[in-house]
């Protein structure tokens, strides 16, 4: 009986890679690959021959009786394009399938661009949430950006070049001008960090014509927006201080120690209640 081993490849400079990866493709009966194509040039770079099949989105649960079967005698190394397998590209079924039917599933740890972009990001890397794509509408990317808003957590998004700038917009508008670290063609020729604010980014990138795949890193909310109050909680605490007759300047100044709101914001609410 053989395993299934989750093979992770480079994802962009071939050196990337270890030597027992190498060795499993060596070794494995077959190998399933998001794309054959795309894999024969890893495979071709290190003198490997393999039987390769196509294992990818559309035909993903077509193919899984046929790999099932080549476990059954030997085994089977899973790629994808780039990185580590079954993280946004095909592979959650197979390997499901594979444990229900009794077979080892091995990881082959290695590139993950989610990673790379963390750690090269200069932001808090102990607590992370990694959300893959974003929607591709921007009504739906807010509707999904709202519901992450206030995790204090380092948030990861991966995004494409033709929506880079509406989606750093949406970023910008639902979760606040926060730190961002913009990663491009990471380990490749053009590889570039973009590190500041999320409307710096939205400048940067509206400027040129964005170009290879984009792995955003956006800090947590901060412990002070966590604490901050809600606007009818300090309308109540505002209306109070009014009927002691103070002004303000007072109000504001005292109220924006506690309650987490920008002093000028809450002198412009207070002169709204007067």
């Amino acid at each position: 009986m053989g395993k299934l081993y989750l093979v992770a490849t480079p994802i962009g400079n071939l050196e990337d890679i270890s030597a027992r990866a190498l060795r499993i493709l060596r070794e494995a009966a077959l190998i399933a690959a998001e794309d054959t194509r795309h894999t024969k040039i890893l495979l071709k770079h290190y003198g490997i021959e393999a039987q390769l099949i196509s294992y990818f989105e559309h035909n993903k649960i077509h193919k899984l009786d046929l790999i099932l079967e080549k476990l059954s005698s030997g085994d089977v190394a899973l790629v994808s394009d780039a990185g580590t397998p079954a993280i946004n590209d095909p592979g959650y079924e197979l390997i499901k399938s594979a444990l229900a039917s009794g077979f080892d599933v091995v990881p082959v740890p290695g590139p993950s661009a989610l990673i790379s972009a963390l750690i090269a990001s200069g932001l808090p890397t102990d607590s992370f949430t990694y959300l893959g794509y974003l929607p591709h509408k921007s009504g739906e990317r807010r509707k999904a950006l709202t519901q992450v808003a206030e995790l204090p957590y380092t948030l990861i998004f991966l995004e494409s070049p033709h929506r880079i700038v509406d989606a750093l917009e949406d970023l910008r508008a639902q979760l606040g001008d926060r730190q961002i670290c913009v990663a491009r063609e990471m380990t490749k020729l053009y590889e570039e960090f973009w590190r500041g604010s999320i409307s710096g980014a939205a400048a940067y990138f509206s400027s040129q014509q964005p170009r290879g795949e984009f792995t955003l890193v956006v800090a947590g909310r901060s412990k002070v927006e966590s604490q901050m109050w809600a606007e009818e909680d300090l309308r109540a605490a505002i209306q109070k201080e009014l009927e002691q007759q103070k002004s303000a300047k007072e109000i504001s100044a005292q109220l924006a120690e506690v309650s987490g709101w920008n002093k000028k914001d809450v002198y412009a609410l207070v002169n709204t209640m007067k």
